[in-house]
C-alpha cells in the first residue's frame, strides 16, 4: 500500500529535525576537551569528520 502524502511529509519532517539534532550535537560535542571525549569513546577527529553545526540558531 502507498504511504500518504501527510504520512511521507511526517517522515520528511522528523527526518530533517533529527539531521538538525545530530548537527547541533556533534557541534556541542566538538566543545568538550579531549578527555571528556574519550571517556565517552569518541575522537576529536572523529567528530570533525561528521557535520556539525555550533548553534541551533
Amino acid at each position: 500500500m502507498a504511504k500518504s502524502f501527510l504520512r511521507t511529509a511526517l517522515n520528511n519532517l522528523v527526518e530533517a529535525r533529527q539531521r538538525r539534532a545530530d548537527l547541533y550535537a556533534t557541534g556541542a560535542l566538538l566543545s568538550l576537551d579531549d578527555a571528556s571525549l574519550s571517556a565517552m569513546g569518541l575522537t576529536r577527529d572523529e567528530l570533525r569528520r561528521r557535520p556539525h553545526q555550533r548553534s541551533i540558531i
